[in-house]
């Protein structure tokens, strides 16, 4: 046997051992909580005992499991144990596959993290409704997931979930998802988003971050509901109802997607930065459905990050857009005017509500193709070439959301090829002759509905 093979048979035994010895561990205590932290292997279960416990200082997990073999943190029963007191948990480096899962965060906010340098850390089924001001969760390490939770009840400033980074770089490879944030009160400040994905002095680095099948109600901290301040993230399938004023922001950053989600009675989405694509989203009902910003300075030649950068190159296609106030708008802006250059908007539908576009500012370069117009406040700024006034044979369907019906124009009638289009509305494919707005029209068509209570949260199935 040679030593290479001979090391290796010897390790794996070992290896095996290790594995063995997870355990499940029950605690009543914060004090033994913390010990059996400290001493947690991959594998171990350590489960807490339904009751009210007070803390005083962090609970602090640095210990690493494995993939495949999570080091879980659970309560004994989903909401079964509340957390009160100053703290929560401090997930710090080299903390790596950990679930914390099930408990009830009622402690002082801003005192539950996940630290730079951890990996794999997942909070799931917990329900956040934290006191005074500061984030509920704040998240810096990579590849964390946070999935299932309740976020509920703020009034103060600090972001329900705050996601930063480290040196330059934006906290990577997060995947939000399923969760179910509501009743964020305005905060009358800055800085009381639902979520705020990164920041200024980060924009410019990539998260690859993934923020779908969420939903957000009476979530009003701010005018930013979700601030996008990083590169490459991906927001899809998102329900965001009844938080007027509020808006998805592209605030700073590059080549995101927005995709799939349903708006109605919100500000809807406003866009600054380069090369984002807008497709197969749903607004309903809105005071304004698309913002396409008005830039104030160009980033990529030096401007501060902190700047609205102007939109370079943003495709808005295949959406729809119904009654509501204002469909899409590039806002004035003052001293300085950029606008925004090389915009697509393409293939969308509009109906009723006020005029289709209202464009106060600078429009490079602006492509206008194949949009349908019906029964609005007149076509204002969208141009007769980019539009047909014909009637999309909308009819509203028992989940209430307005879709095109047998014969109506929409039906494989799109122009041009957009592959980023690959999806609609509900997350049916697109494939060869598209349909203009939101929905591909189906002989046998799977309808997702928007989302409601039940299927989020910690309760969800």
């Amino acid at each position: 046997m040679t030593p290479f093979r001979r090391v290796a048979f010897l390790a794996l035994p070992l290896a095996l051992l290790a594995f063995g010895r997870a355990a499940t561990v029950t605690v009543g205590s914060v004090a033994e909580l913390q010990s059996r932290i400290d001493a947690a292997a991959p594998g171990d279960m350590i489960i807490v005992k339904n009751g009210r416990y007070a803390t005083t200082a962090p609970i602090t997990v640095a210990r690493a499991g494995a993939a495949g073999n999570p080091i879980t943190i659970a309560a004994e029963g989903i909401g079964g144990v509340e957390l009160r007191g100053t703290h929560g948990f401090t997930v710090t480096k080299p903390a790596a596959h950990v679930v914390i899962r099930g408990f009830n965060f009622t402690h002082a906010s801003g005192r539950t993290s996940i630290a730079g340098g951890t990996s794999h850390v997942r909070f799931s089924r917990n329900t956040f409704r934290c006191e005074g001001e500061g984030p509920y969760l704040t998240v810096t390490g990579d590849d964390a997931e946070i999935d299932y939770n309740e976020f509920r009840d703020k009034q103060t400033l600090g972001n329900m979930i705050n996601v930063t980074g480290t040196g330059s770089q934006v906290a990577r490879n997060l995947h939000v998802h399923h969760n179910y944030f509501h009743d964020f009160a305005n905060a009358h400040g800055n800085g009381a988003e639902t979520i705020r994905f990164g920041l200024s002095g980060l924009s410019m680095s990539t998260g690859g971050g993934l923020v779908e099948h969420n939903l957000f109600v009476h979530c009003q901290g701010e005018n930013e509901l979700i601030s996008n301040k990083s590169c490459g993230n991906t927001y899809r399938f998102n329900t965001l109802v009844d938080s007027p004023g509020a808006q998805l922001t592209l605030r700073h950053g590059n080549d995101c997607l927005v995709y799939g989600n349903y708006f109605r009675n919100t500000e809807g989405l406003r866009i600054f930065g380069d090369r984002h694509q807008i497709f197969s989203n749903y607004f309903e009902g809105n005071s304004m459905g698309i913002n396409l910003g008005n830039g104030g300075a160009e980033v990529a030649d030096g401007a501060p990050l902190t700047s609205h950068d102007r939109p370079d190159n943003c495709v808005i296609a295949f959406n729809t857009l119904v009654d509501n106030r204002a469909h899409y708008v590039m806002s004035r802006r003052t001293p300085t005017a950029l606008g925004a250059t090389g915009t697509t908007f393409a293939n969308n539908l509009i109906q009723g509500g006020g005029v289709a576009a209202k464009i106060d500012g600078p429009n490079a370069g602006a492509r206008w193709s194949a949009n349908i117009v019906w029964q609005t406040g007149g076509a204002g700024d969208l141009p007769a070439d980019g539009l047909a006034e014909v009637d999309p044979k909308l009819v509203k369907d028992s989940r209430g959301i307005y879709r095109p019906q047998p014969g109506s124009p929409a039906i494989d009638s799109a122009v041009g090829g957009y592959p980023a289009v690959n999806v609609d509305l509900d997350g049916q494919p697109r494939t060869m002759a598209k349909d203009k707005g939101a929905d591909e029209v189906s002989s046998a068509p799977v309808k997702a509905r928007m989302l409601a209570p039940e299927d989020v949260g910690p309760g969800a199935k």
